[in-house]
């Protein structure tokens, strides 16, 4: 069964910094699509950021320049470097994975909370 794990989150002051990791089991990451979702209270999950096979970045614009997504292929792993944190970025996050024609496989999410 294919599993992806997130860890990393927690409570961090405004300002500050966390690094998520995903780990999957029983696929190979690196040919795969991999994104960072979040979704906040009474509010539909976005993308956040996102890495294809080929190491194509894209970020949405609420976090560009403080954010930074990155992979590790030998550790079948994607990391989301999260830095100058605000409170609006408190959600659960949650790792995907996605490749063509197939349903994407998602972690079960992070809590990430930015006090002010």
């Amino acid at each position: 069964q294919v599993q992806l794990v997130e860890s990393g989150g927690g409570l961090v002051q405004a300002g500050g910094s966390l690094r998520l990791s995903c780990t999957a089991s029983r696929i190979t990451f690196s040919i795969y699509t991999k994104g960072w979702y979040r979704q906040a209270p009474g509010k539909q999950r976005e993308l956040v950021a996102s890495i294809t096979s080929g190491g194509r970045i894209n970020y949405a614009d609420s976090v560009k320049g403080r954010f930074t997504i990155s992979g590790d292929n030998a550790k079948n792993t994607v990391y989301l470097q999260m830095n100058s944190l605000k409170p609006e970025d408190t959600a659960v996050y949650y790792c995907n994975a996605y490749i063509f024609s197939r349903d994407p496989y998602w972690g079960q999410g992070t809590q990430v909370t930015v006090s002010s």
